[in-house]
């Protein structure tokens, strides 16, 4: 089997656009009290995930890409998203409008994507925890990103939804 390549630009931006939809489409049928329901103590709600996924898109993915092609080879800052996530308190906002938030940004983070040009993936610059990075490795990790945390979204759910289930639980372990 061959080894995978990286995405392109437009596949990328294409499956950025894909992953909120997904996203939306989840947390639209939300109720309240799902969306703010965390499955164990330290553990994120699904406002608390989408906090974090508007904060990464502006300081990780979408923001660093930014910087890395304004300036040649920018000394990156990091950043905690535990502590950015309690500093948010996400939890207690309105689901509508976080998911809204984030949705706009992504749609201006996935443009940006798809006008990359070869040079612009090769742009480098200095992360303070990983050392050097380019612009491809950050919008490859941004596509993975996206998916751990849509599965994080889902995992909530399935929490919330398994004590009720009683004897279908068993369908789950046969």
């Amino acid at each position: 089997m061959a080894e995978p390549s990286p995405l392109t630009p437009a596949d990328a931006a294409a499956m950025l656009r894909g992953a909120a939809a997904a996203i939306a489409a989840e947390v639209r049928t939300l109720p309240d009290a799902i969306a703010r329901w965390h499955p164990a103590p330290g553990e994120w709600c699904v406002n608390d995930v989408l906090g974090h996924l508007i904060e990464a898109e502006r300081r990780g993915f979408a923001g660093r890409i930014r910087i890395m092609l304004e300036t040649a080879a920018p000394a990156l800052e990091g950043w905690e998203p535990a502590a950015v996530a309690r500093a948010r308190r996400d939890c207690t906002k309105d689901t509508a409008g976080l998911l809204a938030d984030l949705v706009a940004m992504r749609e201006a983070g996935a443009a940006l994507v798809a006008e990359l040009t070869a040079d612009d993936l090769a742009r480098t610059a200095r992360h303070p925890k990983v050392g050097d990075l380019t612009v491809r490795e950050v919008l490859q990790e941004w596509i993975y990103h996206d998916r751990n945390h849509l599965k994080q979204i889902v995992a909530n759910v399935q929490a919330w939804a398994w004590p009720h289930m009683g004897n279908t639980q068993k369908f789950t372990t046969m």
